[in-house]
């Protein structure tokens, strides 16, 4: 059954079905740029995706086909006016949100991907772009930088290949991107290539993939004895799910396994 929810003013579109969330910014005629309300719908969706255990996968995508997301809305004139009294903002806080999230979130780029849209596809796991898809990081040519953007992004390309796209502001196209490792596929067929890829894991344990993400996003910033000594004591309390226990005994009686995802 589909589920719609509403959210301010209608920008971004809300569908829970199957156990998979579908986020889609609905600002065609703006590039899918990201205001107010489309951080607003973000921030509320994925805040409650971890206390929702029936949740599988989220998929982030733009309407129509010519852009995933053109960063911020650079028409509106307020782009870049903060509140100075606050110590954090909306979208920073949307990217600490993500590394909070034990759901897998996969982006479906269907065209530009430029700016904060890259940090959107950046704090997904997994992404699939179509071919006509291109990346960039145009900042300086507004006479920004892409601050925020670059703490998601730095360790997902090497760093001359970082330190390129955001000094020139010039954009890669889809393939380069694969070749680059920022993304994960290139699709003809956009629809057809996220499925595929939701498939290769929509049939393994949840609670491993949730007990996972968990423990990836937090050792990325330890050092090799920190992260070394916090797996070993998450491996010990991942074998004691009951998903652990129900896949070795699938194995052992040769079936496939009946995971609860406790």
């Amino acid at each position: 059954m589909n589920n719609p929810q509403p959210t301010p003013n209608d920008e971004l579109e809300v569908l829970e079905q199957d156990g998979i969330l579908r986020l889609t910014i609905q600002r065609e005629a703006r590039r899918n740029a990201i205001s107010p309300a489309v951080m607003a719908g973000l921030t509320e969706a994925l805040s409650r995706a971890n206390q929702n255990r029936g949740l599988r996968a989220i998929v982030i995508t733009g309407a129509g086909n010519k852009a995933f997301c053109a960063g911020a809305d650079l028409q509106s004139g307020q782009s870049f006016r903060f509140d100075y009294a606050e110590p954090t903002q909306s979208f920073a806080n949307l990217l600490r949100l993500s590394r909070q999230l034990t759901v897998p979130l996969v982006a479906r780029v269907n065209g530009a991907c430029m700016a904060g849209g890259m940090g959107l596809m950046a704090m997904c796991d997994l992404v699939v772009a179509a071919p006509h898809a291109q990346f960039g990081l145009p900042e300086v040519k507004v006479g920004v930088f892409p601050a925020q953007v670059l703490t998601v992004l730095n360790g997902l390309i090497g760093p001359r290949a970082l330190t390129e796209l955001c000094i020139t502001g010039e954009p890669i196209s889809a393939e380069e991107a694969l070749r680059l490792g920022l993304i994960n596929r290139v699709c003809d067929d956009l629809d057809a290539g996220v499925q595929s890829l939701l498939d290769r894991f929509l049939d393994k344990s949840p609670a491993a993939i949730r007990r996972g993400l968990y423990l990836m996003k937090r050792i990325g910033a330890m050092s090799f004895e920190e992260s070394m000594a916090f797996s070993e004591s998450q491996i010990g309390l991942i074998a004691l799910t009951e998903d652990a226990a129900e896949g070795q005994a699938a194995f052992r009686e040769k079936r496939q396994p009946k995971w609860s995802g406790n």
